[in-house]
């Protein structure tokens, strides 16, 4: 696989502030997977992993036109009521079915699932008719194929049936398996590395001080891309010192496809990570019009794509969700995503300014949406109190109860 180019994220000259869309168009632009094929996996351990080719069907579903009810087979129409058929010897149970040929004019007993029998192509209901004296009496009229399942009405042999980049859930491996599909060619797993910095941060279970805080984002993303189904490279917690960071970083590119970082990624002195990726990488600080999120820091570091996230934890959420989760996606081999949202009633009021989009913590409560009371970027408790984001574009908004709003559920981001 082709690693990226040094200069992938380097801006045009004169570009300022960028709207959310066009730089989400221009870092879908500058991906491609960056982790190698690996070998086909046994169905039942590719469940979770992001196909590297198309797959098609060696097998039609259902293999053979069968029943789709207990009753009884002939073939159909029928029109004329009522109406007596004489019964066949036997009858066709799934995984039994009757190998002979039913005459013109009778019918034979059939179980759900069934084979249909030659001669016939249609199937009554029990419920719908009665046996009498070894006929059948029907009351009712049927068109010809009632009752019944064709074969490969679901799926033909040869069809496509799974896209290169589907990541497998349950439901793909059903339909694999429905088909006979024993193995797949999968993508290895992406590896991305998870790195904190700042003298005020400390692990948890550290001892603190009053001017200290507990590391939440390195926990914080660690799950999120773990929850996503990539593999998660703690690089641990750096400190503000020059050596320390590009040691972190040196371990980060030798072990990992993609690094994420959060704090040190302004211009201020003790912003360390900035100055190692200007130094001994590509970096380029895209100001995206986005609130909450500061400058996203996109670089190249010994070939490996570094993320640099903003420090406050929310903001560190929102960037990592909205430009990050689609970007890992498209560099593990799957396919870049927009989430979906849904237009519900606000349950609150903003007065919103133009010039920025807006990533507003949210949940949905009675068919409305509500937001977090508070849009400080270190309210932690927001995130775990919110299930999804309201998405305000860069236009001015006067927002009141009522008004639709775009809601994103954190399920439409893979979560």
């Amino acid at each position: 696989m082709n690693a990226l180019r040094n200069d992938c994220f380097a801006l045009p000259p004169g570009v300022n502030w960028t709207p959310v869309n066009e730089a989400l168009e221009r870092l879908r632009a500058r991906l491609h997977p960056v982790v190698p094929i690996q070998d086909e996996l046994p169905l039942d351990q590719a469940v979770g992993r992001i196909a590297a080719a198309d797959i098609y069907a060696p097998r039609a579903h259902p293999p053979s036109s069968n029943s789709a009810v207990d009753g009884y087979a002939f073939a159909g129409p029928l029109t004329q009521v009522p109406a007596q058929l004489p019964l066949v010897q036997g009858r066709s149970a799934a995984g039994v079915p009757y190998t002979d040929t039913v005459p013109a004019g009778y019918a034979i007993r059939i179980l759900t699932g069934a084979v249909i029998p030659a001669g016939t192509d249609t199937v009554v209901l029990e419920e719908d008719c009665e046996v009498i004296d070894g006929q059948l009496h029907l009351n009712g009229t049927l068109k010809a194929g009632a009752n019944t399942r064709l074969a490969g009405e679901d799926i033909q042999s040869g069809d496509a049936i799974i896209a290169a980049g589907t990541r497998l859930d349950p439901t793909h491996i059903s339909v694999l398996a429905s088909v006979g599909v024993q193995q797949v060619s999968v993508y290895q797993t992406l590896r991305v590395g998870v790195l904190s910095t700042g003298d005020e941060v400390k692990p948890v279970g550290a001892s603190v001080t009053d001017w200290q805080i507990y590391d939440a984002n390195r926990p914080m993303l660690s799950s999120l891309v773990a929850r996503l189904g990539y593999q998660v490279v703690d690089l641990g917690h750096a400190l503000d010192r020059s050596e320390d960071v590009a040691e972190a970083l040196n371990r980060g590119a030798q072990q990992c496809d993609l690094i994420l970082t959060s704090g040190g990624i302004s211009a201020g002195d003790e912003d360390h990570v900035s100055k190692i990726l200007k130094s001994q990488g590509e970096i380029s600080n895209w100001r995206i019009a986005i609130k909450p999120g500061r400058p996203l820091a996109l670089a190249m570091f010994q070939g490996t794509p570094v993320v640099g996230l903003p420090g406050n934890p929310v903001a560190a959420w929102v960037c990592t969700l909205r430009f990050a989760a689609p970007a890992m996606a498209l560099l593990a081999g799957g396919h870049w995503f927009e989430p979906q949202g849904y237009w519900l009633p606000a349950n609150f009021s903003k007065n919103k300014k133009p010039g920025r989009s807006e990533m507003l913590r949210a949940r949905v409560r009675d068919g409305q949406v509500e937001v977090f009371g508070s849009e400080g970027s270190g309210r932690v408790t927001g995130l775990a109190w919110s299930e999804g984001l309201v998405d305000l574009d860069e236009h001015a908004q006067d927002i009141q109860p009522g008004t639709p709003v775009r809601y994103l559920p954190y399920g439409s981001f893979g979560l």
